[in-house]
């Protein structure tokens, strides 16, 4: 079951990277649709069993001005000896991370920064969390994900340019926020944003 569920959230994201190239607000509409029937439906939802027929996602309104394309500026090299990075984890097991870079973010109010990390375990991808201002409020305490490629959540890059793509209306709460049984890696203290972004999921 676990297989079936990683096949279909891969070809959701790519539905929606297709979706998206055109209009990403039918892109939004079929990923809210699609990812919220899977958390009722399907075995593997990380919801309890006991949550998952009643369960509705909530999200912000969708915000075109959230949506960037922008370049990856690359982390300073670092030596070949140097360990990768343990990132926090709402877990006991560590798992490690390599900063390969960040991305300036040109929000309306004001610009701001995000490292880009590269999982070196488990499925390997992209990776980048953050937290924000309505953490603890309307989202989840310790933060969201705007990419974890490690599990298909991404919306790729401009093949002409090779920027990347970011879409805070696509923001995720991670499977923790709905189940401590999961253990997930979460935004470390270079990536928690000073302004709050209304977008993506919500949980209040």
């Amino acid at each position: 079951m676990l297989a079936d569920w990683r096949r279909r959230v891969a070809t959701l994201y790519s539905e929606v990277r297709a979706m998206a190239a055109s209009d990403p607000a039918v892109a939004l509409a079929h990923w809210r649709t699609v990812r919220e029937w899977l958390f009722r439906e399907h075995p593997q939802s990380p919801l309890p069993a006991s949550e998952r027929a009643s369960f509705r996602a909530r999200h912000f309104e969708h915000d075109p001005a959230l949506r960037f394309i922008v370049e990856v500026e690359p982390a300073p090299a670092t030596d070949p000896g140097v360990l990768a990075i343990e990132l926090p984890n709402s877990g006991p097991e560590p798992l490690a991370f390599r900063r390969i870079g960040s991305v300036r973010l040109p929000f309306p109010i004001a610009e701001q920064r995000l490292s880009v990390f590269w999982m070196t375990g488990y499925a390997g991808g992209l990776f980048i969390p953050f937290r924000d201002a309505t953490n603890g409020i309307e989202t989840y305490g310790a933060g969201r994900y705007l990419v974890d490629a490690a599990k298909s959540h991404d919306l790729g890059v401009v093949e002409t340019t090779g920027k990347l793509i970011l879409d805070f209306n696509f923001a995720t709460q991670p499977s923790c926020a709905f189940d401590p049984r999961w253990a997930c890696p979460l935004a470390p203290p270079e990536n928690r944003l000073d302004i709050p972004v209304r977008a993506g999921e919500r949980l209040a």
